[in-house]
């Protein structure tokens, strides 16, 4: 019996920053920029910030002018990645199939791990301990028989949660809850819930699918008929490719300013470099992929006769694909990027002449082994703002 259980570090960023400063425990802490910065956008907000309407995707002059008094910064991506990395060897050591789909967020697949940590549900409340205990980070779980289900069931009872949903009760779960716990259905969607008084999933539930498709689309509307019975509705799966790497980053609300969907991508392609560089792989292809607020997704890849040599060029390729096939006016739910058809790390003959990106690469290499060797050394990549 498969079981798969979605872990979400709480807050995650802001979580960090109280961690790392006594200081600010117990305050709102919005990380993403000072006020008056130029077209920042809140990163994460803390539990303390989200109760003044604080929360991820909104501009940083908004967030000011509902919490004054919060504890605003522009936050430290390298340290991020460090606590990143250590939850991500806890959860490897519950099973070997961890997949991590961001910073903050892994799908575990701990199908035949009861001989060694016990039931699934016991094995859930241990790894919150482990990950509480060894770095000091709250982190809630949702485990159930499929992907999709165990994902919604993370966010049941935040922060610091834990929530199983038994095996066979996957649909009587969905169909108790209301139309915004549907993962994927963004700000028009909910619009249109209303508009034909669709309140809860049960109400979802005794709509035939040719008319939920009829009324959102035949992509979206067969994901809703197979979300509201507790099936696996939705695709967590890499990029396809003989090896290949993936990072990806779901925004809470629908995302139109293109600037912010950049700014998630930058993100995307330090952990896709780090990954890169850690493992001694070189790769020619990046992707994209895209996906809207009604549910569609598309995607583009690109091969280049070079191998992409440092986080800027992967950075340049990942945009330039975002900004041809993104449709402009359409919200962005989920914006992933990848690298295909991974090789052994060499030197390509299209980058022997190219002395300047072999200093940048060698450059960026250097930066990883002293951050890997050394957790405190102050180097990262940013973008300004």
């Amino acid at each position: 019996m498969k079981y798969f259980l979605h872990a979400d570090l709480d807050a995650f960023y802001a979580s960090v920053e109280q961690l790392d400063n006594e200081g600010y425990r117990g305050k709102p802490v919005i990380v993403g920029g000072h006020p008056g910065d130029r077209r920042a956008v809140v990163s994460t907000a803390s539990y303390e910030a989200r109760k003044y309407g604080v929360h991820s995707a909104m501009p940083i002059a908004r967030a000011y002018e509902l919490c004054p008094h919060g504890i605003f910064l522009r936050g430290n991506m390298r340290r991020y990645k460090e606590k990143s990395r250590e939850v991500m060897d806890i959860f490897s050591e519950f099973t070997p199939d961890v997949r991590q789909i961001s910073i903050d967020e892994a799908f575990l697949d701990i199908t035949g791990t009861e001989r060694l940590f016990g039931p699934p549900a016991e094995l859930a409340r241990k790894l919150k301990s482990a990950v509480r205990e060894r770095t000091g980070l709250p982190v809630s779980v949702g485990l159930a028989s499929n992907k999709y289900v165990a994902k919604i069931a993370s966010g049941m009872s935040k922060p610091d949660g834990c929530f199983v949903v038994e095996k066979g009760g996957e649909e009587n779960f969905m169909r108790s809850l209301p139309v915004d716990k549907i993962w994927g259905a963004g700000g028009k969607s909910q619009e249109k819930f209303k508009k034909y008084g669709y309140k809860s999933c049960d109400d979802i539930y005794k709509v035939p699918e040719q008319r939920l498709c009829s009324i959102f689309g035949k992509a979206f509307g067969s994901f809703l008929y197979r979300a509201v019975r507790g099936q696996a509705a939705a695709s967590f799966d890499d990029v396809r490719g003989s090896r290949s790497i993936s990072a990806e980053h779901t925004f809470d609300y629908d995302m139109y300013d293109e600037f912010a969907v950049e700014t998630a991508i930058m993100k995307i392609c330090n952990t896709l470099m780090y990954r890169l560089l850690d493992c001694r792989w070189q790769s020619r292809t990046v992707c994209i992929k895209i996906r809207y607020e009604d549910f569609s997704t598309e995607s583009a890849q690109e091969t280049s006769e070079r191998t992409v040599g440092t986080m800027n060029e992967l950075f340049e390729r990942v945009c330039a694909l975002f900004h041809r096939k993104y449709k402009r006016g359409r919200g962005i739910r989920l914006i992933g990027a990848g690298l295909m058809n991974l090789e052994t790390d060499g030197v390509s003959t299209g980058e022997l002449f190219e002395f300047e990106d072999e200093r940048k690469k060698k450059l960026e290499k250097c930066i990883h082994e002293i951050n890997k060797k050394f957790p405190n050394a102050a180097i990262k990549k940013a973008r300004l703002v």
